[in-house]
């Protein structure tokens, strides 16, 4: 099997994790893109809430992205490297958690997927890893908050943007995966592993401090103080 690519934690602060590769493979359900060991994390505040506030919009409308925790939140290169894509200008968003409101954006996705790269990551950047040689991609990031381009050499734990909803996004999150190629229409996805977090899982307080893995589905991560 091949060695997971190591990378630090792209972001401070407490996050949600969903669509784990511990859970199932693809992540995604899909290996389109390079999603294949993909990974989205979603802020959460002090109470593990993605958005403090909640109303009738949240039963049966969509919502601004600006109210949800995530949304600005800086992201972090989470390894050392040279920037290899960095693209910007797509929208961010409104969000969606009625279910109401997922069904135009359900049906929206061919759509999307037809509009190209840009559509489906919104506002990204790729690095290419000095230490393994693989390319890892940040998604869905805030419009105008790239703050490398091309060329840029970063180190892990520079911040590189902050977190958005563009994209195929239904609430602000960073998507983050390890790809073969830099090119997201043929890249391959890559395991990947996270360094020094500590995991809340899903339905418990008690915190476990890990070195390296994959966190569980449904848990609740941040740096290891």
């Amino acid at each position: 099997m091949t060695s997971p690519v190591l990378l630090a934690l792209p972001f401070t602060g407490r996050w949600l994790v969903q669509n784990s590769p511990a859970r199932r493979v693809p992540s995604h359900g899909v290996d389109l893109l390079g999603q294949r060991y993909a990974i989205d994390f979603v802020g959460v505040d002090d109470q593990g809430r993605t958005a403090p506030v909640r109303d009738w919009r949240t039963l049966v409308a969509t919502e601004p992205a600006e109210r949800f925790v995530a949304f600005g939140r800086p992201i972090l290169a989470p390894v050392d490297g040279v920037v290899v894509a960095a693209h910007d200008g797509e929208p961010d968003r409104v969000a969606r958690r009625s279910q109401l409101a997922l069904i135009p954006y359900a049906l929206g996705q061919a759509g999307r997927l037809r509009e190209g790269v840009g559509a489906v990551a919104g506002n990204h950047v790729i690095i290419a890893d000095r230490l393994s040689g693989a390319f890892v991609a940040l998604v869905h990031l805030r419009r105008g908050s790239l703050g490398v381009r091309v060329g840029t050499a970063v180190a892990a734990g520079e911040r590189v943007g902050e977190c958005g909803n563009s994209g195929n996004s239904t609430q602000p999150h960073v998507h983050v995966q390890a790809m073969d190629s830099a090119d997201l229409a043929v890249a391959r996805g890559l395991p990947l592993a996270l360094l020094d977090y500590r995991q809340t899982p899903r339905g418990t307080a008690r915190a476990v401090d890990r070195e390296i893995g994959v966190p569980d589905d449904g848990a609740v991560i941040e740096p290891v103080r």
